[in-house]
């Protein structure tokens, strides 16, 4: 079936969350940027509370819904499956060390894991918002067809296979290999979603449709810039240790070390739609990354 690559955009006005959104990041980026002392732990999250309510709004202005108008029970679902979802990278990162938070020491262990959950919860709801707004944006739905990855066993098993061992690398040699950090996750969890009967995004790359996998890199590429500006200035704040590419700067983070933000959108994908197949949700539309749903 042919694609129609003339999708009208709505009119919609800007919806009613998204200005107590545009309220909540204008109070908590000043408090952040401006009181002296530790304040992130407090002012992180209705920071990024705020960021993904006007994010939401933006999308239904322009599409006439939203992850937050389809379903309010699933957008908190969100929130309740990015924690555990981050804390699996926290654990990763544990051997890898290739970041550290600034001003943790302040805190007791069982502070730190319930202040820092709380933060970790607004992560994919804010890059799935982000992508979903990105999936509007003229170029990529005027996408052609691409490269072509096929629904074949051998394919599918040779990926799970290949993020076993990446993961295997990086645990024994992590200086060297800590890349894989950002890539064996997806690598393992795809073919799991295929073989379970969860939504996944061979739905689209077996036809040669890269717009999902376009929309999720794009709008992690907005999502980090805002997260790695607005910790810039917070305390406590993350810092990195990156080998080999600890240079060039845009804010805390190496230039380079922006690139692993692509895969990590994938994982997002992927850890998200693992979680609620778990639950019955095997082929949810409820995450939109295109805007032919």
């Amino acid at each position: 079936m042919e694609r129609s690559t003339s999708i009208p955009v709505s009119k919609k006005k800007f919806a009613r969350h998204g200005w107590i959104g545009l309220a909540l990041v204008g109070v908590f980026w000043f408090l952040n940027w401006t009181l002296s002392g530790p304040r992130t732990h407090w002012g992180f999250f209705p920071l990024w509370l705020g960021y993904c309510l006007v994010v939401d709004a933006l999308v239904y202005m322009r599409r006439s819904t939203s992850l937050l108008t389809r379903s309010w029970r699933k957008y908190l679902g969100l929130f309740v499956v990015s924690a555990p979802a981050w804390w699996l990278f926290e654990f990763l990162n544990s051997r890898v060390q290739n970041w550290h938070y600034q001003g943790g020491e302040l805190f007791t262990p069982l502070q730190f894991f319930l202040l820092a959950s709380l933060s970790f919860t607004t992560v994919i709801p804010a890059v799935f918002g982000t992508a979903e707004l990105a999936s509007t944006f003229g170029w990529i739905r005027r996408m052609g067809r691409w490269l072509v990855i096929p629904e074949d066993n051998r394919v599918v098993g040779a990926f799970f296979l290949a993020g076993w061992v990446m993961l295997a690398l990086l645990w024994a040699w992590p200086k060297y290999f800590f890349p894989f950090l950002w890539i064996s996750v997806y690598f393992i969890l795809a073919p799991l979603n295929i073989w379970m009967g969860n939504r996944s995004l061979i739905r689209w790359l077996k036809a040669g449709d890269w717009r999902p996998v376009i929309a999720l890199w794009t709008g992690v590429l907005i999502t980090a810039f805002f997260w790695e500006m607005w910790n810039y200035f917070s305390y406590p704040k993350w810092l990195y240790t990156v080998p080999w590419v600890n240079c060039c700067h845009l804010f805390e983070m190496p230039a380079l070390g922006y690139g692993g933000y692509l895969p990590f959108s994938l994982e997002l994908f992927a850890l998200y739609h693992l979680a609620i197949g778990l639950f019955g949700e095997k082929q949810s539309d409820y995450v939109q990354v295109t805007s032919e749903n």
